[in-house]
């Protein structure tokens, strides 16, 4: 395997007795969108800070491209930051914002002139060279922000909370022009963010942080699919949490209050307690038939599916996403888990 471009080992922070950074190891691949992803106070900007130069840890080590930046300041480390802000300069034009980090550079008229016509085209602002700050749309001052972070030709691009000022619908395009324009200049991107459908979407690999520490990195499909803790099953996208007993008479079980589940893979021992998170598009749903009888209580609609509150039992009402047909309070349905559906924790409330 090649060597990371980035390696942070055993990195460890603290601000008085708060525990910012615990011991974080992780490496980010050459080329490789990588997301830091957690609630407020997790530590994710913290670490992009230690990255960056503005804060040194106290205990650990970061290299990049194999060198350890330990005392190098932040304006020697071939490392860009984009701020959630922006932070354009309003006295120039967009042409001299993604030029300003190339002539403190002392680079060459002809070289910054190809660099930035290259950038504007990249970021499809090519014809608002010459506008103002105040003349562009948010979408446009995040573009002109990300090119003037790639101007210089970074190893590393770290990305704060970029879109957070961007409406919905605005937000889910750019997340698809980051990726296109991550992939033409294969510098290595890490975003911080708490919105995790915006991990899910962009990132190649995810690592989720719960109060300074590392719950899991992986694969948006595996951070969704088989999350490692329950912390992580909960704060990436909806699931339900049901709370149950193991039982290994005739073939392993999930024992809850309203259903007997069988598992496919369970190595939790008889008389485990355990909870199973279970996303609510894995529970199928009917009018009629086998399955845990239920009644609808409640419903969301959002667009391609409605989101059912169905209860099953008087202590038990399980979310479930209903893509066919129309369900109306007050109806009986059914529902069915798949003995392969949702994951086991050995992990009770």
């Amino acid at each position: 395997m090649s060597a990371p471009l980035l390696s942070v080992e055993g990195v460890s922070k603290r601000y008085g007795a708060v525990v910012a950074l615990d011991e974080i190891t992780l490496d980010v691949g050459a080329g490789e969108f990588f997301a830091l992803l957690g609630p407020s106070g997790c530590g994710k900007t913290t670490l992009m800070r230690c990255i960056a130069g503005f804060e040194a840890p106290d205990a650990g080590r970061l290299t990049l491209r194999g060198e350890n930046l330990a005392g190098v300041p932040p304006y020697r480390r071939p490392v860009n930051m984009m701020f959630q802000s922006y932070a354009l300069f309003p006295h120039l034009d967009v042409f001299e914002n993604i030029a300003f980090g190339l002539r403190r550079k002392g680079a060459r008229e002809d070289a910054i002139r190809a660099r930035v016509g290259e950038l504007l085209e990249m970021t499809q602002l090519a014809s608002f060279g010459a506008r103002r700050i105040n003349e562009l749309s948010g979408g446009q001052r995040q573009r002109v922000a990300l090119a003037r972070a790639l101007a210089p030709r970074p190893a590393l691009l770290l990305l704060d909370e970029p879109l957070g000022a961007l409406d919905r619908k605005l937000r889910e395009e750019t997340q698809f022009q980051l990726k296109e324009i991550q992939r033409k200049t294969q510098t290595g991107f890490v975003i911080v963010t708490h919105d995790q459908d915006e991990a899910l979407a962009i990132a190649d690999r995810i690592a989720v942080m719960r109060a300074g520490r590392l719950e899991q990195i992986a694969s948006p499909i595996d951070i969704y699919e088989k999350p490692a803790t329950r912390f992580v099953a909960g704060f990436v996208g909806e699931t339900n949490f049901i709370e149950g007993v193991v039982a290994r008479d005739g073939g392993a079980a999930f024992v809850t209050s309203f259903a007997r589940l069988p598992r496919e893979e369970c190595a939790l021992p008889e008389g485990a307690r355990a909870t199973l998170s279970i996303r609510p598009e894995r529970i199928e749903i009917s009018r009629e038939g086998q399955g845990i009888a239920g009644r609808v209580e409640d419903y969301v609609f959002r667009g391609e599916y409605t989101l059912l509150r169905v209860r099953v039992a008087p202590d038990a009402v399980l979310r479930v996403g209903a893509y066919d047909g129309r369900f109306a309070i007050g109806d009986e349905v059914r529902l069915t888990i798949a003995p392969e559906a949702g994951v086991l924790f050995a992990e009770a409330a």
